[in-house]
């Protein structure tokens, strides 16, 4: 149901509040550059310091601007399941294609846990829903035996996996049918998960450089290893400092940079540091992007 490449889009502010005018305009700079989905509302959208009803507006503006022309993925994570239970029922209603719940975090529930927790939207909201496994925010691990018990459960149609193990990753392939859509969560993954037959990425690495992230997964798709290998090999310095500090700190100044946002986050968020500002900026110059 999901494959190719969807950027997880920032959630761009000014003077405090959601700047919708640039996150439109963000918008139709993906769908020019010819990426298959949007997820606005994730990590990378800052959903943490989002209020429910910016939550909402958020989805609401980002489906509104993409007419059905690429599909939408709404985050709508908790570590609250009647929490996440309504924020997936609203992205539905707004007219999303699909959910993006992150793992619950801090409470850090057993596998049984997370398993009745997903089951749980699931059977509530009757909507697709991707599980996103991302350990580094979570504190917990979803494994692949937990995936593939899962992926038995109507409407749970694929995961984004950020655990960086690509061993643990090739065995959440293994383990789901075919049509399971196993996406990569972390940029520098997408080749190589490809070749194992992941279906794609939800990439932070798009918001600066969509034209390439989909050149490279369509060059794969269409048996152009070559071609792929070399976009990967190109884009890698750029994979490297939009993760020199944490997400999304980085793609946030890169975007500000080309001017198409202000550089502007949330608390406890900062501001890029000079030092990696200098070296993002050289980056981005390098590759042309400025």
């Amino acid at each position: 149901m999901f494959e190719g490449v969807f950027t997880a889009l920032v959630t761009p502010f000014r003077d405090g509040a959601v700047d919708e005018r640039a996150l439109t305009e963000l918008v139709e700079l993906q769908i020019a550059a010819g990426v298959d989905g949007l997820v606005p509302c994730g990590s990378t959208g800052e959903a943490a310091t989002l209020s429910h009803a910016e939550h909402q507006r958020v989805v609401e503006v980002v489906v509104a601007a993409a007419r059905g022309r690429v599909q939408v993925i709404a985050g709508t994570g908790s570590n609250s399941t009647v929490e996440a239970i309504q924020l997936t029922r609203h992205a539905k209603d707004a007219g999303a294609d699909g959910a993006l719940l992150i793992s619950p975090y801090y409470n850090r529930p057993t596998q049984d846990g997370i398993v009745a927790h997903y089951t749980e939207i699931a059977r509530q909201t009757s909507f697709p829903l991707l599980v996103y496994n991302i350990p580094g925010r979570t504190g917990s691990n979803v494994l692949p035996t937990t995936i593939a018990r899962l992926a038995e459960v109507d409407q749970i149609v694929g995961v984004k996996e950020s655990c960086g193990d690509l061993n643990q990753i090739a065995h959440v392939i293994a383990g789901v049918p075919e049509s399971f859509s196993v996406l990569a969560g972390d940029d520098w993954a997408t080749l190589p998960m490809l070749t194992l037959g992941g279906k794609g990425v939800i990439s932070t690495t798009s918001n600066v450089a969509p034209g390439d992230v989909v050149d490279m997964v369509r060059a794969f798709r269409a048996g152009d290893l070559a071609r792929a290998r070399a976009v990967h090999f190109r884009l890698l310095p750029l994979f490297d400092v939009l993760f020199c500090e944490t997400n999304p700190i980085p793609v946030k100044a890169a975007l500000a940079l080309r001017g198409l946002i202000h550089d502007e986050l949330r608390l406890p968020l900062l501001s890029i540091s000079a030092a990696n500002r200098e070296r993002l900026q050289a980056t981005l110059k390098e590759m042309g992007l400025l």
